[in-house]
């Protein structure tokens, strides 16, 4: 399964009233548990055939991703589409794909995002000017993080 694919079926399960689903084929196992508290930890394990491997949302006692305070209602979120690691640039050496101040176009690449050695490019979903970077480059993000500030007027 590709993440995207694994990220979807989280998303119809966590929109279900399914508790937990587990799917285990000869390439891999998975499993989802969605707990009743919206502050619980999400765990979601996933096993290749030869060797387990396990992918852990933090606990609510690690730290929250800071808040955006007093965001100007006109702006927009660009968010993560899956857990990862953010990259600005294609390579250490690259430009980045886009900075504070810049147009961007929808479908234009914004960022990448490293999950199980699969490099996905994010691209927007909107035209606009980004106001605000919210995460630093080679940083772990969560599904449905904000990573950018978009303001569609500019």
């Amino acid at each position: 399964m590709k993440a995207k694919e694994i990220q979807e079926l989280i998303d119809y399960i966590s929109n279900s009233g399914l508790a937990e689903v587990k799917i285990k084929t000869d390439e891999f196992e998975l499993s989802i548990k969605k707990y009743a508290e919206s502050n619980a930890p999400r765990m979601v394990e996933m096993a290749a055939a030869p060797a387990p491997a396990a992918i852990a949302a933090p606990t609510p006692a690690a730290a929250p991703a800071p808040a955006v305070d007093a965001t100007p209602s006109n702006l927009v979120e660009i968010k993560s589409p899956m857990i990862g690691t953010f990259y600005l640039t294609s390579s250490p050496d690259a430009d980045p794909f886009v900075a504070v101040g810049d147009s961007i176009k929808t479908g234009q690449t914004v960022c990448i995002i490293e999950a199980m050695k699969l490099f996905n490019e994010i691209e927007s979903e909107i035209s606009g000017k980004i106001v605000k970077i919210l995460v630093s480059n080679s940083t772990p993000v969560e599904y449905d993080q904000p990573l950018f500030l978009v303001d569609p007027a500019g």
